[in-house]
């Protein structure tokens, strides 16, 4: 979909329903934040059990 053709639908929408997407455009990017981040938090648990070995300290400690 075109930038114009976008435009030209959002200045066509009634005022109560600019709201509504506004509203709607807000939630799709936090929605596209929080999936961004939810994945290596949900990996973080199962790696750190390699990332907490002595090994893994001494091998980055001249870094």
């Amino acid at each position: 979909m075109s930038n114009e053709l976008l435009f030209k639908e959002i200045h066509n929408l009634p005022e109560h329903l600019k709201d509504e997407l506004l509203d709607y455009i807000q939630y799709l990017k936090s929605k596209a934040t929080k999936e961004k981040y939810t994945l290596p938090l949900m990996s973080e648990s199962s790696l750190q059990k390699d990332w907490l070995k002595p090994e893994e300290d001494e091998a980055w400690k001249d870094l």
